[in-house]
């Protein structure tokens, strides 16, 4: 037979056999019998119960951690990379940013780890540190954070962790909210706690991080403050000198008081207890295929996010390695990174990753633009490349498969691979749903799948998570075999479990995951927290989701953003923003809509790049940036062009923008405007820019 007959008949029959296995859907979710309130209710296919624990004799994290240890004892766990420099280089319109160069990553093997661990808990200890203090944790992500955290443990002290980006206000509130006596903090967040140091009620002692110019901060508050001021190599050789026995906790103890970044009003501090957390570890090793020791971990997500002290502590479970990085400094060409450096991902070639949508979006948005910007040739042959390659995920017997995929792999797709080290296998997405325009393209453009998840702080992100072998965008996965998840009517939005095609309904949680509350706020507890008749515990989200046929959630809305306008219509600010929010002129944008009239409004945080080239093509004379942004003409081809967007998502005319406001700086935690989970703060954008949002009704 005809080689290149043969050749076409195999993608055929793949696809054919793909259809038909379509056709017999897979249950991925089923429904289940349980307690609280009257709803629908979904488990995972594979487990009629949640699950707790994984490693068998292991009951909290310390157990865990010393059970790695002792398992993978001379394997790589932490990598950093060596400072060889800092330099301050200069643009030419005279801004200075500061560009490092790095070298390669250096690690401590699981037994290094491990006594770094048990000779800062006994400094901890030999510091004065009394029982029922708690210590708060208040840096960027680094392996002293890790070391920190499960010193912690093993001295069943509760660890309070808080956003390196915090504002002041918000970092007060928390530290004297849960009565710290004990900061571990890097130089930036030292210099934060200087400042509000006259504000802070418990604070006795200050452990830094070392790092180029700290001492100027130590001086200051050895001389300003009473704390006593000790660097973290001074607590590991105390302890080292003065051992202490380890008091392990008990799987009902709290581990961890998670303060969360606060998208409305002050942080509440979520409490999760050792079971809690190692329920939704154990949970996603059922789910993860053949994690371990050949594993490499890329740490970038603050270490204070749910999503990312999971996820290390999974790795640390499984004798993986975490070469710790940071969002300045991922890529070859990220904004910290000097020239002719690699960036951290090219240093440690990782084959796993976490990422926020808002990350993957930049990702996605970064490679278009590179390729636009080569255009000719490279441009038609990437354009082929994908929407080839989207054919076959599509599920099209025309699309590229076997020797055509492994082409245009080499051809295109390795020099994308490359931006994130070439070595990716698996990335799991996590804070907010995907979009399916990114997650195709993050799948196409790393080779690699993307496994959607959904879950809250209050759940220690346990909630859904889509299997490795679901191919389908726009949804979460089925729930993790550590929870229930269950939708309940909710009347005054429109959302009924009894809705056709599919229930529809308020995300409830339930399952061993599910967190003891807020840290003294018994009302707001009260409020999202209810047992049931059979004891387990169930978290009311706000959100609303679907639940496909195969038992997959999808998320659809949220009530807090939902806003009922002058005349009755319901507008999602959230369903709007996620449509608007790929077009090339946005690079941050949120919807109002004053309850009052008939119409919304959006401010929009313009994409430099794109309205630049906009306004040279049309001859536009301006200053600078900020100038342009305030351009009728500039202002109308904005609106315009989120109108055709709208139309195309097909909005109602009530839920597209009438009136837009151009915003020429970026919303970053550091303004406050955002999350570190890069989520807006509603509220304090309101408030922000007040007078503007006025002004668009006026």
């Amino acid at each position: 037979m005809n080689p290149y007959f043969v050749g076409l008949l195999v993608p055929i029959a793949v696809s054919l056999l793909l259809q038909k296995k379509r056709k017999v859907e897979k249950k991925r979710g089923v429904p289940v019998d349980v307690g609280g309130e009257p709803g629908y209710a979904i488990r995972n296919h594979r487990f009629e119960r949640p699950v707790e624990t994984h490693w068998e004799g292991v009951n909290t994290l310390a157990e865990l951690f010393e059970h790695a240890c002792k398992e993978y004892v001379y394997m790589p766990l932490l990598g950093t990379r060596k400072l060889i420099s800092r330099e301050i280089e200069s643009s030419p319109d005279g801004r200075s940013f500061e560009k490092l160069h790095l070298g390669d990553y250096e690690w401590k093997c699981y037994a290094e780890a491990f006594k770094s661990v048990c000779n800062f808990s006994s400094g901890l200890v030999n510091l004065g540190r009394q029982n029922n203090e708690r210590v708060a944790i208040f840096a960027e992500t680094q392996a002293e954070w890790q070391i920190a955290l499960q010193a912690c443990f093993r001295q069943n002290i509760t660890v309070v962790t808080i956003y390196a980006s915090l504002g002041e206000e918000a970092l007060c509130h928390s530290l004297n909210e849960t009565e710290v006596t004990t900061v571990v903090c890097g130089r930036k967040e030292f210099k934060k706690l200087i400042d509000i140091g006259w504000q802070l009620d418990t604070v006795k002692r200050v452990i830094y991080i070392n790092e180029d110019g700290i001492s100027a901060e130590v001086s200051i508050a050895q001389n300003s403050t009473s704390w006593s001021v000790k660097s973290f190599e001074e607590v590991g050789k105390l302890g080292a000198e003065a051992p202490v026995d380890a008091n392990m906790p008990l799987p009902s103890d709290v581990a961890v008081i998670m303060y969360t970044s606060g998208s409305t009003g002050l942080p509440k501090g979520v409490m999760m207890t050792h079971r809690n957390v190692l329920a939704t570890l154990s949970a996603v090793m059922t789910i993860v295929p053949e994690l371990g020791r050949k594993d490499i971990y890329m740490a970038y997500l603050p270490l204070a996010h749910i999503l990312e002290l999971a996820a290390e502590t999974l790795m640390a479970a499984v004798g993986a390695s975490i070469g710790y990085g940071s969002a300045l400094t991922l890529t070859d060409t990220s904004s910290k990174i000097k020239k002719g450096t690699l960036g951290d991902a090219s240093a440690l070639r990782p084959t796993l990753m976490t990422a926020v949508p808002a990350i993957l979006d930049r990702v996605r948005d970064g490679v278009r633009k590179k390729v636009d910007a080569k255009g000719g040739v490279a441009k038609k042959l990437f354009d082929i490349g994908y929407s080839r390659r989207l054919a076959a995920i599509s599920g099209s017997w025309l699309g590229a498969w076997g020797v055509e995929k492994l082409l245009w792999d080499r051809l295109v797709f390795m020099k994308v691979r490359a931006i994130l080290g070439g070595n990716i296998r698996f990335v799991l997405s996590g804070g907010a749903p995907l979009s399916g325009d990114t997650q195709r393209f993050i799948n196409i453009c790393l080779g690699a799948p993307i496994g959607q998840g959904y879950g809250l702080t209050e759940t220690c992100a346990g909630g859904t998570f889509s299997e490795y072998d679901d191919t389908s965008v726009g949804r979460v996965g089925a729930p993790l075999p550590c929870s229930y998840i269950k939708l309940i009517d909710w009347a005054e939005g429109g959302y009924l479990t009894t809705d056709s095609p599919m229930p529809r309904g308020e995300i409830v949680i339930g399952g061993p995951n599910v967190t003891k509350g807020y840290f003294k706020n018994e009302a707001k507890t009260n409020e999202v927290y209810k047992d049931d008749e059979k004891g387990l515990r169930w978290f009311y989200s706000g959100d609303i989701g679907r639940f496909h046929p195969d038992g997959c959630l999808e998320i659809i809305d949220r009530k807090k953003d939902i806003v009922k306008l002058q005349h009755g219509e319901y507008v999602s600010l959230g369903k709007v923003e996620a449509a608007l929010a790929m077009n090339p002129y946005v690079e941050n944008i949120m919807i109002h809509a004053d309850p009052f009239h008939s119409y919304c409004v959006a401010l929009v945080v313009a994409a430099q790049n794109e309205l630049e080239k906009w306004a040279l093509q049309q001859g536009l004379a301006y200053t600078d940036f900020a100038d342009l942004c305030q351009k009728q003409e500039a202002v109308v081809e904005v609106l315009g062009s989120l109108t055709k967007a709208a139309k195309q998502a097909r909005l109602e005319k009530f839920e597209t923008p009438a009136k837009v406001k151009l915003m020429p700086d970026p919303w970053t935690p550091e303004s406050g405007l955002v999350t570190a989970a890069l989520k807006l703060k509603r509220e304090v954008i309101r408030k922000t820019y007040e007078d503007d949002l006025a002004q668009l009704y006026a």
